[in-house]
């Protein structure tokens, strides 16, 4: 046995057990588009997201996709809270594609993104929890002859007090002919057991992920199964202009080799024959449409272009006469560079088509766009298609594809060999690196007066591509031909500013961009921050102080930076010698965090050694899980700002690995404390708010150091090339 045996696996497949489910949820999910004449506004049905087996288990269908940031235990701890099931009985599982059952409610398709996992599902899933309690209640009451109000449920033991006591999958298969209640009563928050408190929920997925029983989609290993890999033009927008496949046919292993749209596919049996074969090929590409600029050639262009002005995105006041008033005047330029998202598990896909079904298998992100390309690309009715999410490996925004151009791709190498066949297509980390889809190329042109100690006009001027152009995105989310991406957080600054502006240029280039794990605030969180921290220097205000008396209507902003301040005693902490501090306060995705860096400056660049991290995000579902999310973005955000970029030579990308796209080292990860605020706003999300503030609170602790805020990222130059 070789380390290249397609039978060689750690992992086992998890086989489910035979058992009662309350309710038919693979039945449904063979009608899934029959359904859609008629959908409820929101689902509660339990029997659309509960499975509870004679042994009790209780797994939840989970319809966002978990790729480590935490749904599966969220959506666990809600229902359970309401079903009061005991922790130890409950599992999570994904949802199957159905844009109906499973939608997220704040998309209206099924798909995970824009940190909305919780947030759109904190009260149908406690409905859910709360119906199939009343539900099991139904079924013992009836079961006992007992009134149904004298019935009681903890942890899991459904009891009367006649003595009667039995446990939910005793009751499962008479609960599931009982009538769902339209509008089942939620508990009083103050009542929780689960929602909100400490070490009494641990991650339904760790345990798996640790052991190797997780299930990924490199796993697949289906009979007769062909891996696939593609060779794409290394420019964006070049095509094959002729290719022979001789030597790459040699290859052992190689089976065929195809042209499609993307490029040309090497199928073969097994992921080594495939890349060898691939690198076998011989190809010509026609690149007369291709992106040939290079990084230096898009600098000088955005920075021209950002000393114009562009389309206006938002103007209060009289920016312009307010600046002719002098005064301390502040004008700089910040710009950021193309980012790989830089997931551990790269994309990759499994498919199989007859020729009048297809069903697909991957770490699927956005489940009802996949469905629909893969549809639209084998010919067949939507009905035809089937898609099973499975976990993935990561993603910071890589597979919530816009374009959908894995799941065409992934058709589209079906279709060029044929039906019949088993799929996997592998992208590998080079492919996945250089294949572009990165957070986009931007620049912000800032200027701002002081005069009296009061910041009296600010204005914003931004250079970048849009995201979602030329997407079915465009139509639903374009504001007046801009796309709101590119400059959430800049348009809608949270200080009170009298004489305010912000314009931008949206250009084209050839490079595909997606949005990145905290989308537009990855930027313009970094400007707002760092601008306003330069500002109240000019001011000669305290950071903090200066902020808070900017921020007189945003008391959520205001609160996290008062909590923060005090976590890392602020006012009194003696900061050693050789070491600063800076402070950044973000809103994004309606969550609201600030955070404090210390750093020093090596030889090779900043040192952070602790940051310390406040978090609102309305009611904290799972603090565990919060603190973890706050702690991996900051070491996320670090690794970027410090080291990380995607140069273009001649329209080409230049990093492939992690050998020459630097991220951050385990060594290198500093302290980070984390403290939840306390509220009672409805919760939002975590995902993504705990990047947006580390980078300009490293920029502002730099000039607290006396070595200037950074205009141009990364930090440390040169790391990634």
């Amino acid at each position: 046995m070789t380390v290249h045996d397609t039978k060689l696996s750690r992992r086992t497949l998890l086989k489910a057990g035979a058992g009662l489910v309350i309710g038919a949820y693979v039945a449904r999910g063979d009608k899934l588009f029959a359904q859609a004449a008629a959908p409820p506004k929101v689902n509660i049905a339990p029997n659309t997201f509960l499975i509870i087996k004679p042994d009790n288990t209780v797994t939840v269908l989970c319809k966002g996709i978990e790729f480590g940031q935490g749904p599966f235990t969220g959506m666990a701890t809600l229902v359970a809270e309401e079903l009061d099931a005991d922790w130890s009985q409950m599992r999570a599982d994904h949802a199957p594609s159905n844009p109906v059952l499973y939608k997220n409610l704040a998309f209206g398709m099924q798909g995970t993104g824009g940190s909305t996992a919780i947030a759109n599902s904190y009260v149908q899933m406690r409905q859910v929890g709360a119906a199939a309690r009343e539900m099991l209640v139904a079924a013992a009451a009836e079961a006992w002859q007992v009134p149904a109000g004298e019935i009681t449920v903890e942890k899991g033991v459904i009891k009367h007090g006649s003595d009667k006591e039995g446990r939910f999958g005793e009751f499962a298969e008479k609960a599931m002919a009982m009538p769902v209640p339209a509008d089942p009563k939620l508990k009083d928050p103050a009542n929780f057991k689960l929602i909100g408190k400490e070490g009494v929920v641990k991650r339904l997925d760790s345990a798996d992920k640790s052991n190797g029983k997780a299930f990924f989609t490199l796993d697949i290993n289906e009979p007769d199964m062909l891996t696939v890999v593609v060779a794409r033009s290394p420019k964006f927008g070049g095509k094959v202009k002729s290719f022979d496949a001789t030597a790459a046919k040699a290859v052992a292993g190689v089976v065929d080799v195809k042209q499609v749209p993307t490029g040309v596919a090497v199928y073969a049996k097994g992921f080594w024959a495939a890349k060898t074969g691939r690198e076998a090929l011989k190809i010509t590409w026609d690149d007369s449409k291709a992106e040939k600029r290079g990084s230096a050639e898009l600098l000088q262009q955005f920075r021209t272009l950002s000393k114009t002005q562009g389309k206006l995105v938002k103007a209060e006041g009289k920016f312009e006469e307010s600046m002719a008033k002098g005064g301390r005047v502040v004008e700089v330029e910040y710009v950021f560079p193309y980012l790989a998202h830089a997931a551990m598990e790269p994309l990759n896909a499994y498919l199989k088509w007859d020729g009048d079904t297809a069903y697909a298998k991957y770490g699927c992100q956005f489940p009802t766009p996949d469905h629909q390309a893969i549809s639209k690309v084998l010919g067949l009715p939507i009905e035809k298609v089937k898609i099973d999410v499975i976990l993935a490996g990561g993603s910071f925004g890589r597979r919530a594809q816009q374009t959908t151009h894995q799941a065409a791709e992934l058709a589209e190498v079906a279709k060029a060999i044929g039906p019949g066949k088993g799929i996997k297509l592998v992208w590998t980390r080079e492919d996945d690196m250089r294949g572009g889809y990165y957070r986009p190329y931007a620049i912000h042109r800032m200027r701002g007066a002081v005069r009296d100690g009061k910041i009296e006009a600010w204005s914003d001027t931004i250079v970048s591509q849009s995201i979602m152009k030329g997407s079915f995105f465009e139509q639903i989310m374009f504001k007046d031909g801009l796309d709101p991406t590119s400059y959430e957080g800049s348009n809608e600054i949270p200080y009170e500013v009298a004489n305010f502006r912000c314009d931008m240029h949206q250009v084209d280039v050839g490079v595909p961009v997606l949005w990145w794990r905290s989308v537009g605030h990855t930027h313009t969180g970094y400007v707002v921050e760092a601008f306003v921290d330069e500002l109240l220097e000019a001011a000669g205000k305290d950071p903090v102080e200066g902020r808070l008396e900017l921020l007189g209507k945003k008391p959520r902003h205001a609160g996290v930076l008062k909590a923060v301040a005090e976590l890392a005693d602020w006012k009194n902490y003696k900061v050693p010698e050789g070491r600063a501090r800076g402070v950044a306060v973000v809103e994004s995705f309606k969550t609201f965090v600030a955070q404090v860096v210390e750093l020093s400056m090596t030889e090779d660049g900043p040192k952070v050694h602790k940051v310390w991290c406040a978090v609102d995000c309305g009611v904290a579902v799972n603090p565990d899980i919060i603190r973890a999310q706050m702690e991996g973005g900051i070491g996320f955000g670090l690794g970027h700002i410090l080291y990380a970029e995607q140069t273009l030579d001649a329209g080409a990308p230049v990093s492939g690995n992690f050998d020459t796209y630097r991220s951050l080292r385990i060594n290198e990860m500093p302290e980070v404390e984390v403290v939840i605020v306390k509220s009672t706003e409805k919760p939002s999300g975590v995902g993504e708010p705990g990047v947006p503030p580390l980078g300009p609170a490293v920029a502002n602790a730099m000039a607290k150091l006396g070595l200037g805020r950074p205009r141009q990222l990364p930090i440390v130059p040169g790391a990634s090339a």
